[in-house]
């Protein structure tokens, strides 16, 4: 019985030692972990944009009209009213 209580109290502390090893890791190496991942979404973010950028450009901007023939489309002969004059400033 005795060695079995040995073993368990062997395996805590190996266990704990992990933890603490591993926090005490974390710890001093968080600003580098930070980066990295900052880094690894800026990358992933800007190839999210750049992948839709030109299929979103495509659709935001319209199509010119071809002119076929080498005539051009007649422009307009009346253009809308005039502008109403706003009220006039007091001094």
């Amino acid at each position: 019985m005795q060695k079995v209580i040995n073993v368990l109290a062997i395996t805590s502390f190996a266990v704990s030692a992990a933890i603490v090893g591993a926090g005490t890791f974390v710890y001093l190496n968080k600003d580098s972990i930070v980066d990295g991942i900052k880094e690894k979404a800026m990358e992933a973010a800007m190839g999210a944009v750049t992948d839709a950028l030109p299929s979103m450009l495509d659709g935001a901007i319209p199509e010119l009209p071809s002119v076929t023939g080498g005539a051009m489309p007649e422009l307009p002969t009346t253009t809308g009213g005039p502008i109403p004059s706003g009220p006039s400033m007091p001094f």
